[in-house]
């Protein structure tokens, strides 16, 4: 077993907070929590499972397809099982009070042969169940959190030993901490003070510059600063969605991207007008082009953070997103999504935004949520109501 006894309830009761850490309405007895896995992280969701059992949750176990299981469904179906959904799943969601996804893929790239569009059909058909959760999450009925159990195919892509991996997830994870779940409240505490003074400065528009970005952003109205919310384990960013109308520039994600069993490597994207109008890739250009082609909100921007090094334990590229986009290392980095937007990241109650106003204040939607990132040295400059200009981010670090 790669983790201890020891590290995978360390583990676990890190997912715990996580699951509970922004939680509008605590978890009661017998409410309803989702366990979704892949087979290899079975060890650790047996520990998960032990605790909320313990603590008299319902718990629903939601197994991930295998590759050869996935890779069949996409390339064998025709569009009305793609677009079909299970009896049942509706309700599921409907009912659902919590998800817990650990990740543990056994293949990073076995669907590179698959036409996207396949995939963009089935994820389109699985929309209105993530609205679904993301209504109730507004409403503060549902929360979620997420993590990633070592596998050789996740070591094999980052270029480490199996163990090497681990030990880099533990570390990031603070499960090496004598108080892990105390050690992430702190990192939750210092992380509010930077939000609080993000949202204190009147920030009109960010601009973001590298060696080979130049990206001006539109914070848009009535927009709050998130992260550290327990909903990644680990998380150190700070995110919003902006405006996606003010999005202008050219934006480049200098690490490698895996997605729905592609690799895609060198992204370029260039805006206009809020639209990415060019896209191109030094790898996948293939399948970076069809994935933005969706939905109409696919090529828009959903999410734009930043991770403060001082906070992240990462330095190594470890070929999986939730941990690339809080890499930190000499200069931190930022990362964009093209797709949906976050709406709790609206400077009110999320839960009585309407479709109408979730428009008019430029909060994207789509069916995607793809996250691209940036590591090289960069300054993050913000134009303030008034007009003055400030530094907020440089070297990895913010300016607070």
């Amino acid at each position: 077993m790669i983790f201890s006894f020891r590290q995978l309830d360390r583990y676990a009761e890190v997912m715990l907070w996580g699951l509970e850490a922004e939680r509008k309405r605590p978890l009661r007895p017998y409410d309803t929590v989702v366990i979704r896995l892949n087979l290899d992280a079975l060890p650790l969701a047996e520990a998960v499972h032990r605790k909320l059992v313990a603590r008299r949750l319902n718990v629903v176990l939601r197994w991930q397809p295998s590759p050869a299981i996935e890779r069949d469904f996409y390339a064998l179906s025709d569009r009305r099982q793609r677009t079909s959904l299970a009896a049942g799943e509706k309700e599921l969601c409907e009912n659902c009070h919590g998800l817990i996804a650990l990740n543990a893929p056994a293949s990073l790239t076995h669907l590179k042969h698959v036409d996207p569009k396949r995939i963009g059909e089935a994820v389109l058909a699985r929309k209105p169940l993530r609205d679904i959760w993301d209504r109730r999450e507004e409403r503060g009925l549902f929360s979620w959190t997420l993590c990633t159990y070592p596998t050789p195919e996740l070591a094999r892509n980052a270029r480490l030993t199996l163990r090497e991996y681990a030990a880099q997830i533990a570390r990031a994870c603070l499960l090496d901490a004598p108080d892990p779940v105390r050690a992430w409240k702190a990192i939750y505490r210092d992380c509010r003070r930077i939000k609080v003074w993000l949202g204190s400065l009147g920030i009109e528009t960010l601009r973001v510059e590298s060696a080979r970005m130049d990206l001006d952003l539109a914070l848009g109205r009535r927009r709050r600063f998130q992260g550290v919310s327990g909903s990644n384990i680990p998380s150190f960013e700070v995110f919003t969605s902006p405006d996606w109308r003010g999005t202008r520039g050219v934006y480049f994600a200098n690490l490698p991207s895996f997605r729905s069993g592609n690799i895609v490597e060198g992204v370029r994207l260039e805006f206009k007008d809020g639209v990415a109008v060019k896209a191109s890739a030094r790898r996948g250009a293939d399948f970076l082009r069809k994935m933005l082609g969706t939905d109409a909100g696919a090529r828009r921007l959903g999410e734009f953070s930043l991770t403060d090094a001082r906070f992240s334990r990462i330095d190594r590229f470890m070929a999986d997103t939730l941990f690339d986009e809080n890499f930190g290392g000499r200069h931190g980095n930022c990362h964009v999504a093209v797709g949906a937007s976050y709406t709790d990241t609206f400077a009110g109650d999320p839960a009585r935004l309407t479709k109408a106003a979730r428009k008019s204040l430029g909060f994207n939607d789509s069916s995607i949520h793809w996250d691209l990132v940036n590591t090289e040295d960069k300054r993050v400059t913000a134009r303030l109501r008034g007009g003055r200009t400030v530094t907020i981010y440089e070297r990895g670090r913010f300016k607070y």
